[in-house]
């Protein structure tokens, strides 16, 4: 398909995009670069999908920037790619702020450094009032992290008296999952290949749809997420009922998206 965001139906856009932005070292080792050379051009890319998000009307993008497998990286590109993530924070937020853009940072945040956990908090406050779009960055996230995490939570909460045993269901661990106040991942884009999803939002992305793309992730734009979306838009999305079942429920007004 080509890049045409004429063709994108409004009613059928995706809520919530979720992407693993992958190809930043390989697009740089192309040109000759270093690595980290790739990770500063990716920073463009990343105001390039936020910016064509809010302007199609997506509620929520979350962005995994930092996994908690990175930190085996050579220690070089890990503090590069840390001070580019307090440079965004300290340049962007108020431009986020201006166009009603809310941040969020999701996952284990303990393990940045006091400077970094601060100015994230700064951050976060300064456009927690912002509707428009919700922008959460997964940095040192991992979804089995995830999970464990909100498994202690509920098993916290079942020590203190306010959660009975008996009152666990999924639902109960959905709603201690990161993300868990907003719609779930509609549709996972993933640059630079590879076909898999690294430990990204294992819980949230259980009936998202997944798109897979060679382009490496500093040359993302808005072509190649209109080809992303416009492959959502022509899906359908079953939740484990069958077409017939689809078509039924639709005709009652029984059928409600998340």
């Amino acid at each position: 398909m080509t890049g045409n965001s004429s063709v994108m139906q409004a009613v059928k856009l995706p809520r919530h995009v979720a992407i693993i932005m992958d190809g930043n070292g390989r697009w740089a080792t192309q040109r000759g670069k270093r690595r980290t050379y790739g990770h500063r051009a990716g920073a463009e890319a990343v105001r390039r999908a936020i910016t064509f998000a809010r302007r199609n009307g997506i509620e929520a993008l979350t962005l995994f920037a930092f996994s908690s497998e990175n930190w085996g990286r050579p220690a070089t590109e890990v503090s590069v790619l840390m001070e580019l993530f307090m440079g965004v924070l300290k340049r962007e937020v108020n431009e986020l702020a201006a166009n009603d853009i809310r941040l969020r940072v999701v996952g284990d945040k303990a393990a940045f450094s006091a400077r970094l956990q601060k100015q994230i908090q700064q951050a976060e406050a300064k456009t927690a009032h912002c509707q428009t779009l919700t922008l959460n960055i997964a940095a040192n996230y991992g979804g089995r992290w995830d999970i464990t995490n909100a498994a202690k939570a509920m098993l916290n909460a079942v020590q203190q008296g306010t959660l009975a045993p008996d009152e666990i269901t999924e639902d109960t661990l959905g709603q201690f999952i990161q993300l868990a106040d907003g719609p779930a991942p509609d549709l996972l884009i993933r640059t630079g290949g590879d076909l898999r999803i690294s430990n990204f939002l294992l819980w949230q992305l259980a009936y998202a749809e997944l798109y897979f793309t060679e382009v490496l992730w500093p040359d993302f734009d808005d072509v190649t997420f209109v080809d992303a979306v416009n492959s959502f838009v022509i899906r359908e999305r079953r939740f484990g009922l069958t077409s017939e079942q689809l078509q039924q429920l639709a005709g009652s007004g029984d059928l409600q998206e998340d």
